[in-house]
């Protein structure tokens, strides 16, 4: 199972992080609101942890944007705002439990298999946080596998392939940092060589040549995709 952690207090962050790992969980964390929905379309999780208070983008406000692209990933909120009302809006926006803080480990653990459970027998059908993410350029995401999809047929991407094209697809036409880039790509590596990113968009460009989408490289900037 892979958890996505959207926490930005770093005591709270080590300690569920440590705590999952434990118990055969892979976490993949995340302390700022603004990057949030692109490290979610890197990692692909199974469940997301999401607290409320978070810098750059509130969590109320990376949820809203995530359901909007279609990312169905079961979400609970964890946050120290526990009024009634708090948690309505919350569960209204698309989150799928909430926990408020402080809470019990051995609970919360239990939350997060038994939403992985409901998602993985459920599919991406249910309610309107399940649709399907648009199409651009006959290229699609699919909400809960993170597969791509060419006109209902799979791209055979390498997984880092698949995390860059994710996310640059999350903002077509658009052009993305490579430290950025590099960061949701490689999320989970330490000591990435700065040309790193080059030789997978090198690929990624190769793989694209037969599709209706070009990866463009932008010096000084990054890379976006746009239509052939």
């Amino acid at each position: 199972m892979k958890l996505l952690l959207i926490e930005d207090n770093p005591t709270m962050q080590a300690t569920l992080q440590r705590s999952f790992e434990r118990r055969g969980i892979q976490v993949v964390t995340c302390a700022d609101g603004a990057r949030a929905v692109d490290r979610w379309l890197a990692s692909v999780p199974d469940v997301v942890l999401l607290d409320l208070n978070l810098p750059g983008l509130d969590g109320l406000e990376v949820l809203a944007r995530a359901r909007g692209a279609g990312l169905a990933t079961p979400v609970i909120i964890l946050t120290a705002r526990g009024a009634v009302g708090d948690r309505i809006l919350g569960l209204n926006t698309g989150a799928d439990d909430y926990l408020p803080k402080p809470f019990d480990l051995d609970e919360l653990e239990a939350r997060v298999r038994a939403l992985a459970r409901r998602g993985a027998s459920s599919g991406s059908t249910e309610g309107p946080a399940r649709t399907e993410a648009p199409e651009y350029c006959g290229l699609r995401v699919d909400a809960a596998s993170g597969a791509i999809y060419q006109r209902g047929t799979p791209l055979e991407l390498a997984p880092r392939e698949a995390a860059l094209l994710r996310a640059l697809l999350a903002r077509p036409g658009q052009a993305v940092a490579k430290e950025r880039l590099t960061e949701l790509v490689f999320a989970d590596e330490a000591d990435v060589q700065p040309d790193a990113i080059e030789v997978v968009a090198y690929r990624l460009r190769k793989k694209l040549a037969a599709t209706d989408l070009k990866l463009v490289t932008l010096r000084g900037l990054g890379y976006l995709v746009a239509p052939q």
